[in-house]
């Protein structure tokens, strides 16, 4: 049976990573930061992917709680 605790780690190819604490299976999530964006928030990268994630799980925690609403198929992401 999978953890049910996450853990938010750098992966030794310096992508950011959500994935359960028992460490089996791929990542959750995965957040890669081109050379530039990484060269413009310095060692800042860790907290802005730590931010995404939580804004990502707070988004899926809203639409699960949204059950009655439609989500068209053809929607836009943005």
């Amino acid at each position: 049976m999978p953890s049910p605790f996450l853990e938010i780690v750098e992966l030794a190819n310096g992508k950011v990573a959500l994935r359960r604490s028992d460490e089996e299976g791929e990542p959750l999530v995965v957040i890669e930061f081109s050379r530039d964006a990484r060269e413009y928030l310095q060692e800042s990268y860790i907290e802005v992917a730590k931010a995404m994630i939580s804004a990502g799980m707070q988004a899926a925690g809203q639409m699960m709680d949204d059950d009655d609403e439609v989500i068209p198929e053809s929607r836009v992401l943005h």
